[in-house]
């Protein structure tokens, strides 16, 4: 906010966007910066919106992939700690239940929030960016939007 009013005053170049990491794991931008986000026209580019693959499902129970991202870089622990993992599991039921593949869902709630200007999707397959960039023609229903709040309200940001 300070610097907005400063470029204003100045005839500085604007602040157009800030990057962020928000995901359905980790929705900590909207506590103290989506207001001001919206209001003052500064665009979140979501940083992270499959918590490192993880909201795909592909590391539940245990399970490392090989060649995925988690597998190659253990260090990346953020996404993986026990409240994490509850979470994960039940965005990715709740996806399922729906008929809805698990990181499309959490993609397409990201693409849904009022302050976002992009989604800085990721892929290590070509399979994963077409199925990524899909999540933009995915509109989510009022009951899997009222999920994924339960779920929210029951795992509140695990892992910020």
């Amino acid at each position: 906010m300070r610097y907005l009013q400063l470029a204003a005053a100045r005839g500085w170049p604007r602040i157009v966007s800030i990057q962020n990491p928000y995901s359905l794991l980790n929705r900590s931008f909207e506590v103290g910066l989506a207001e001001i986000s919206q209001h003052e026209d500064v665009g979140l580019l979501a940083y992270s919106p499959l918590g490192f693959g993880v909201l795909s499902g592909k590391y539940l129970d245990g399970a490392r992939p090989e060649g995925a991202r988690l597998t190659l870089f253990e260090r990346f622990s953020r996404y993986s700690n026990p409240q994490g993992v509850r979470a994960t599991a039940a965005y990715v039921e709740l996806a399922r239940r729906h008929g809805l593949d698990p990181a499309q869902m959490a993609l397409a709630y990201i693409n849904s929030r009022p302050f976002v200007t992009a989604n800085i999707i990721g892929a290590t397959r070509m399979e994963q960016l077409e199925s990524n960039l899909a999540s933009v023609d995915l509109t989510l229903s009022e009951e899997v939007l009222e999920g994924i709040e339960a779920i929210h309200q029951e795992h509140p940001n695990p892992c910020p």
